[in-house]
């Protein structure tokens, strides 16, 4: 989930609700990439921890999200879960930004150039230099903590523009304020490391594979060795917090692509069972009903079903000052498949 800054472009004011907030402005024409370019804050590409703190300086990693992907799932049909409710990770969100050297800079360029109006700049300098409530950028805290800021998720899901908080201060050890909502926590970054985890894909094996019969139980199994729990860990390292989201399979639910169908079981779910879900057919099983799949009733003619295999993950997370895993809202993860059944052709004698 990458992110975009703010405050890296023009600022501007808007009075809303009877108060003042910041909001940014892109270039005429702009395309909303981060206006950090490559060195923008939040979570990027890199599979691997990185960012640091130097002296006055937060490094780009560190003053946003790191993403620690090396244990995500991988491969070329991996994909993102869905949540199984209506629930959604942070469309934006607030963490570490500006030391106040950094702010400084940020700031006083915009206001030396007049494009966002005297009143806008007046509010501006009272707030981060005159002392209401920040005396010449909080320079006194040097080293003691950090503005903080907002970051997007650059996918623009609804809720991407609810961040609307000017930058604000929070000193090194501390909670954010409690009336700031989506300000980064080891519960937030719980949330965002569930946006980033990655699933394997869900095609199953058929037996018979491919083509099957009317009225043939068709055994159905997911390989073992591809399902299993993977994980991501979102850390903050300018301000020493974590969480790991971890996703395991849970089961496998069988959707044959039509009513003319029976399931194996009745629900159409298959629990995991073991390390893995389902069971793979063998010689000598013909004759008995298989622990998961599918029975069609009806031939599918010039055409196929599409057989849908959504498997459930469980999700949970733990992290800094937490004991124990915590819940998270399931996660689903589809594909379709084509199946063609046949009629089991009579022999005449």
């Amino acid at each position: 989930m990458p992110a975009m800054s703010r405050f890296f472009r023009v600022a501007t004011a808007a009075l809303v609700a009877g108060s003042i907030c910041t909001i940014s402005v892109p270039a005429a024409n702009a395309e909303p990439t981060p206006p950090g370019g490559e060195d923008s804050f939040g979570g990027g590409t890199d599979p691997g921890p990185s960012g640091k703190v130097d002296g006055d300086t937060i490094s780009s990693a560190a003053g946003g999200i790191v993403y620690d992907r090396s244990k995500n799932g991988s491969g070329g049909s991996v994909g993102a879960v869905r949540p199984a409710t209506n629930w959604t990770p942070p469309a934006c969100w607030y963490a570490p930004k500006y030391t106040p050297a950094q702010l400084q800079a940020e700031m006083e360029p915009i206001w030396e150039a007049g494009s966002t109006g005297s009143g806008w700049d007046s509010e501006q300098r009272n707030r981060y230099v005159n002392g209401v409530p920040y005396k010449d950028f909080n320079k006194d805290k040097t080293g003691k903590g950090y503005f903080w800021d907002s970051y997007v998720d650059e996918g623009y899901p609804p809720g991407w523009d609810k961040c609307t908080k000017p930058p604000f201060w929070v000193d090194q050890g501390d909670a954010p304020p409690p009336e700031i909502e989506n300000a980064v926590t080891p519960e937030i970054l719980a949330q965002l490391a569930y946006a980033e985890i990655r699933v394997p894909g869900t095609e199953v094996t058929l037996a018979p594979e491919g083509t099957t019969k009317v009225n043939l139980p068709t055994w159905a199994w997911l390989d073992g060795a591809d399902f299993k729990p993977v994980s991501v860990t979102a850390s903050v390292p300018a301000i020493g917090i974590q969480a790991t989201t971890t996703a395991e399979p849970m089961s496998l639910k069988i959707e044959p692509g039509t009513a003319d169908a029976t399931t194996y079981p009745a629900s159409g779910v298959c629990e995991l069972n073991g390390d893995q879900i389902g069971e793979a057919f063998a010689k000598g099983k013909a004759d008995e009903t298989p622990p998961c799949g599918v029975k069609y009733l009806r031939s599918s003619g010039d055409d196929s079903y599409k057989l849908q295999a959504t498997v459930t993950w469980k999700i949970h997370w733990t992290g800094t000052g937490v004991n124990g895993d915590q819940p998270l809202p399931d996660g689903e993860f589809g594909a379709d498949q084509d199946v063609i059944v046949q009629e089991i052709q009579a022999v005449n004698r």
